[in-house]
């Protein structure tokens, strides 16, 4: 296969699903890992696509697209460790959390695993899943019902009616996007309203986003940037984000993914 097929499969694979790994596309293609990274290269000097840490994905997702579950848990995957790390450390035993769907979800709900006495509501089908299989018997768990979303989220009627009478310490919430006009957004509108929905039931609202989210834009909003008490994200976000969303939100939470530290930003008497 000549550069240019290769480069043009490449670019199918990516729009078709939203983004690819470099593993995954080392395997379909039978090439090297120092020809697949050649060949994003390539494609983002192009502009056809946007390099992030372990893969690639399209450029300027349409406001309605929505990768899968698998596709998005290659993406990021050490940022969203960390950003699980910082945020599981907000949780005290015995704490009532709520856990959206999403990849950093999923991976916070790892980290409360070694948090005892916890009742965890959830709309997300592996986060449920991982605290069935548990072998743990002190944690209570909650799960919404409702229609299966491209990434695992149960939405719709039957969740939000469920989620109406609940009361949670917390929600930890994953979101498509974050935006200074238009907060944190979701390309689905049943998920925004089972979002909505998750955030009334919570007492303190954090948003776990790594930094590819800032300035992606879905469909539906699904609360203002100042209605988030925590927002945990990743170092590389520019310093220009950082300061917007340092003043928007009550804490800002900078995590590395190379070592255990986080940088905080300002802090709401509340939340201290």
């Amino acid at each position: 296969m000549l550069a240019r097929q290769r480069q043009e499969r490449i670019l199918e694979i990516i729009r078709a699903d939203g983004g690819a790994r470099v593993s995954e596309l080392i395997e379909l293609l039978g090439v090297s890992d120092m020809t697949v990274r050649r060949d994003l290269e390539v494609l983002a000097s192009r502009g056809l696509v946007a390099r992030v840490h372990g893969g690639a994905t399209e450029v300027a997702p349409r406001s309605t697209y929505e990768p899968g579950f698998t596709v998005k848990s290659g993406l990021q995957s050490e940022e969203k460790r960390a950003i699980a790390r910082a945020a599981a450390a907000l949780v005290e035993p015995g704490s009532a959390v709520a856990i959206s769907a999403g990849t950093t979800t999923f991976a916070l709900a790892r980290e409360l695993l070694a948090v005892p006495d916890l009742t965890v509501v959830t709309n997300s089908v592996p986060v449920a899943q991982l605290f069935h299989e548990s072998p743990r018997k002190d944690v209570t768990l909650v799960l919404t019902g409702g229609v299966r979303t491209p990434s695992d989220a149960l939405v719709g009627p039957v969740s939000v009616a469920a989620l109406r009478t609940l009361h949670t310490d917390w929600l930890f919430l994953g979101v498509h996007g974050l935006d200074a006009q238009a907060g944190l957004t979701t390309p689905n509108l049943a998920e925004a309203d089972t979002d909505r929905a998750l955030v009334s039931c919570a007492r303190r609202l954090v948003v776990l986003a790594d930094s590819t989210k800032w300035n992606v834009v879905g469909l539906s909003t699904i609360a203002g940037l100042d209605e988030v008490d925590v927002l945990v994200t990743d170092d590389g976000l520019d310093q220009a984000a950082c300061t917007v969303l340092a003043d928007a939100v009550g804490r800002l939470v900078v995590t590395s993914p190379d070592t255990d530290e986080h940088e905080l930003g300002r802090t709401p008497g509340e939340l201290s």
